[in-house]
């Protein structure tokens, strides 16, 4: 059972190497004890924009069971899965995209805090958890979709 308070933040657009990366999208939920909803803070770089622009707060009821399900599955796949060594080395996922969960009972971040910036990780994962990071990724773009 996930925790009852974490953060955790998507980003796509990880890979850098001379330069920083340029993300096209940072989703930040919050949940914590005193409230019911979980929060979800958006930025999105429209196709062709220089610049991240930060869309409209929004929640979602913490307490649904779909909600819950969801949750409780990304914190168990998150568990299990390996990141990059040393951290930022390589997006040994693939995607371009990294989460970072935090909460009392898991701290667990892929692609760095600025990203990946070339070179090679010691460690590479299995096709099996390259479908479960997949997994992970579609968990939040689903619960990000449901919030009003």
């Amino acid at each position: 059972m996930a925790p009852s308070e974490y953060s955790l933040r998507l980003q796509r657009g990880i890979v850098g190497g001379f330069a920083p990366p340029t993300p096209d999208a940072i989703h930040t939920l919050t949940k914590v004890p005193e409230n019911p909803n979980i929060l979800i803070a958006s930025a999105v770089r429209p196709e062709g924009t220089p610049e991240l622009q930060s869309a409209t707060a929004k929640s979602l009821q913490a307490a649904q069971t779909v909600t819950e399900a969801l949750v409780d599955e990304l914190h168990a796949i998150l568990k299990v899965l390996p990141t990059e060594v040393p951290p930022g080395s390589e997006d040994i996922y693939g995607l371009n995209t990294s989460i970072a969960w935090g909460s009392d009972d898991l701290e667990w971040c892929n692609g760095g805090p600025q990203g990946c910036g070339g070179g090679t990780s010691a460690v590479q994962p299995t096709e099996e958890e390259k479908a479960k990071f997949r997994r992970a990724v579609e968990i939040v773009d689903e619960l990000v979709g449901k919030a009003a």
